[in-house]
């Protein structure tokens, strides 16, 4: 019997991944993946031989080898929904990367250069923002959970994607918040809203950030909230050494994701490996 990709079975799939509680992102981004393949299909029915056609079409059209498995991985968990186990395909077997490319990962003195730029334009929201994620490794879409309840505790509580953890504040960051919920006076809720009272969003604080790389010198692809939680994750690292405790932090299910954090640049690995001399 043929299979065909339907909007039933599209959009059955999509309550599911609600139900599933998926973060809103997560859902949208296998959406989106899943409509971009049945568009490639034009109405053609699905096979094994057709996703692995369409494997092989991404990959010859240049996208990365991430994206590719990122796409395939939604297809497979729409295969598993449908019951159409056999058309699942294997990923893309990519080897782990030894050091992160030095163009795209923003370094700690880039960073202060961002924060003293927010400074100098006196957006003191913007430099709270930046100083709250790298401070504390959050998620930007868990900045909500930054309240003014919270910061006179100087502990966050964060519920996502159907985990629950502490984040702490160190007592600098506490401070400066607190004297910042004072001049706003803000009574609850949470600290970094819009004009309207709104929680600040992820296209909010992105857009602002790159506002300030002509005046921080700062090259705007490494420019934007997720880059901040890998600086924190790498300064950790330094510190402690404690990968585990760095997943408990930063709410990784697996380590293997906390590994993508802390991979030196390809500048310090040069570093290291000059450091052996094992060429007289």
């Amino acid at each position: 019997m043929q299979r065909f990709l339907t909007s039933r079975a599209i959009d059955g799939f999509s309550a599911f991944v609600r139900a599933e509680e998926k973060s809103p992102n997560t859902a949208e981004k296998y959406l989106r993946d899943i409509h971009f393949f049945a568009d490639e299909q034009r109405g053609r029915p699905v096979t094994k031989e057709a996703v692995v056609r369409y494997k092989r079409q991404l990959l010859a059209s240049g996208y990365a080898v991430r994206s590719v498995n990122s796409a395939l991985a939604s297809l497979n968990s729409l295969f598993a929904f449908l019951g159409w186990h056999d058309c699942r395909v294997k990923t893309v077997k990519l080897q782990r990367r030894l050091f992160c490319p030095e163009d795209r990962e923003l370094t700690r003195t880039e960073y202060e250069r961002l924060c003293r730029a927010a400074q100098r334009s006196h957006n003191e929201r913007l430099l709270l923002i930046l100083q709250t994620l790298c401070g504390t490794g959050i998620r930007v879409s868990e900045l909500p959970f930054i309240t003014v309840e919270a910061v006179r505790r100087g502990e966050a509580t964060v519920s996502l994607k159907g985990k629950t953890r502490s984040v702490f504040l160190v007592k600098a960051l506490q401070k400066k918040l607190l004297r910042y919920i004072a001049e706003r006076q803000l009574r609850s809720g949470a600290v970094f809203v819009t004009r309207s009272g709104r929680p600040m969003d992820r296209s909010n604080i992105w857009r602002e950030m790159k506002g300030l790389c002509a005046a921080a010198h700062v090259d705007p692809k490494k420019v934007f909230p997720h880059n901040l939680r890998h600086l924190f994750a790498r300064v950790f690292y330094g510190l402690e050494k404690d990968i585990a405790k760095l997943a408990d932090i930063l709410g990784h299910s697996s380590i293997e994701t906390t590994r993508l954090y802390i991979i030196s640049t390809g500048a310090e690995h040069r570093k290291r490996m000059e450091r052996m001399h094992l060429i007289e």
